[in-house]
């Protein structure tokens, strides 16, 4: 399940290309026009920006915008970072979760199955998809 940081990090993101105009957007009005709690989002944006998915300015003038174009961005980038591996098992959630079982597993592929296309799903989807 995705939780509310995920959703509200792609509201965010959404909202910062809406009302791009090449300025710094306060989080404010972007928690405003959202109507979700500013102090949760500024959770959310600390991630955005330390991974470079945003950019951020203080003090007058200040707030948040896009680093990149929309159509640039992949849900699934955004989805990752604030909630983890999307992967359905541990064992294909990165190189160091390998099962010992899994030359012997039977459901294996079906999950390999699956993560592949909640994968393709999200890594095919741009914001620019979302506007």
């Amino acid at each position: 399940m995705i939780s509310t940081k995920g959703r509200y990090a792609i509201r965010v993101m959404i909202d910062l290309a809406q009302n791009d105009h090449g300025n710094y957007i306060p989080l404010k009005d972007i928690a405003a026009r959202q109507e979700l709690s500013k102090k949760y989002l500024e959770i959310i944006v600390k991630d955005l920006v330390t991974s470079g998915l945003l950019k951020g300015a203080s003090g007058k003038g200040g707030g948040y915008k896009l680093s990149r174009k929309p159509e640039e961005y992949k849900i699934g980038e955004v989805l990752e970072l604030m909630e983890g591996s999307l992967s359905p098992v541990a064992c294909l959630a990165g190189k160091n979760n390998e099962c010992p079982r899994q030359s012997a597993c039977h459901t294996l592929p079906m999950w390999e199955e699956y993560d592949k296309v909640v994968h393709d799903f999200f890594y095919g989807k741009t914001l620019a998809d979302l506007l």
